[in-house]
């Protein structure tokens, strides 16, 4: 058989064969580790509902709802955490853009009346050190007289939070001011979602889950 000629249409041929056989092969990686990673998400959103919420018997993850907050233009993912057919509290996924390199997501927990039960890093873009501070600095009493120990404020007294540099109550992380306020905002997000879960009747329904994402429910430990 005689060999092709090196001519500009056979390479752009050769060139065009090569890319899709790479697409093909790239489909393929993606489409096999998609669900994986995936289910590691879901995983880690799960642990952190249970983390954030007052013990609860029902499946908030299963029941995940959207709310768009007020003057906002994203949603935010709510689990409401039930007992005994009772609510009990709900589970905020919420974010924000202002962290010093951009995005911070936390989960936020709050009790039916309205305490911060706690919260957890889902995801963050901080230098490194900075976004492992977060949890460290405000699961710790201040040591100023300033406001930074999260779990229990009653968010109705407090909100909305914002550091002392700001005219707030809260310290700040040391030298990551820009951090601590970021996360600060992400926490009020969530608050005002929850206010507005408090004003309606019923849980919102604007933007409903399929069931079909369902998991096994998690079952918070007993308090």
């Amino acid at each position: 058989m005689k060999k092709l000629s090196s001519t500009l249409p056979n390479m752009l041929l050769s060139l065009t064969g090569i890319c899709i056989v790479v697409s093909g092969i790239l489909a393929l990686v993606n489409k096999v580790t998609a669900e994986p990673i995936a289910a590691s998400a879901m995983k880690a959103k799960v642990e952190a509902i249970r983390a954030v919420t007052p013990a609860f018997d029902n499946n908030p993850y299963a029941e995940r709802e959207r709310l768009l907050p007020e003057g906002e233009t994203d949603s935010l993912t709510v689990y409401p955490a039930r007992k005994g057919g009772s609510l009990v509290g709900y589970a905020v996924e919420s974010y924000t853009r202002s962290g010093f390199n951009g995005l911070i997501s936390v989960m936020v927990g709050f009790d039916a009346e309205g305490t911060l039960v706690d919260f957890s890093v889902l995801e963050h873009s901080e230098s490194p050190g900075l976004g492992s501070l977060i949890p460290e600095w405000y699961h710790q009493k201040s040591e100023t007289g300033g406001l930074r120990e999260m779990r229990g404020l009653s968010m109705s007294k407090e909100a909305p939070l914002s550091v002392r540099k700001d005219g707030g109550r809260v310290d700040a992380i040391t030298a990551a001011t820009i951090s601590s306020r970021a996360f600060l905002d992400a926490v009020n997000r969530a608050w005002r979602v929850y206010r507005q879960l408090q004003s309606q009747d019923t849980a919102p329904s604007a933007e409903p889950f399929s069931s079909s994402a369902a998991v096994s429910a998690p079952t918070s430990s007993p308090s």
